[in-house]
């Protein structure tokens, strides 16, 4: 599990919302995106609670961005999208926590690991900015 469709919608959302000038609502972005609103809703939600966006009332409310978008990175929206750390492989970020108590003994756990730490880097070095444009 690398990215889903939170991930997916959440970045999406932030690209449009990065090119408006003004803040944009969960019914526009919905529609423009062709996502289902209620489930932008809870992402949007959660992007808000996570200080990634700020959400204005009105009228003339909706979603803005918290912070300029080479400011926010593509680890920090999916991280804020999945709820955790988008991992490569269902494999524990340390050998002690192996969920199948093999952590000690797996010859591929250092590779997995080092390539999830790549990956880490490489999303917290691209930003918003980067993928927009």
């Amino acid at each position: 599990m690398l990215l889903t469709k939170k991930s997916e919608y959440a970045l999406l959302s932030l690209i449009s919302i990065a090119k408006s000038d003004r803040p944009k609502n969960v019914d526009a972005l919905s529609r423009e995106l062709t996502i289902p609103k209620s489930f932008l809703a809870k992402i949007m939600q959660n992007l808000a609670k996570n200080n990634i966006v700020v959400s204005h009332r009105g009228v003339n409310g909706g979603f803005a961005l918290k912070k300029p978008y080479d400011e926010i990175t593509i680890l920090e929206i999916t991280t804020v999208a999945e709820e955790r750390i988008p991992s490569v492989f269902e494999c524990s970020p340390s050998m002690s926590s192996c969920p199948s108590d093999v952590g000690n003994a797996c010859s591929v756990w250092p590779l997995l690991n080092n390539l999830q730490g790549r990956i880490n880097i490489f999303l917290e070095e691209l930003t918003l900015k980067d993928i927009s444009q």
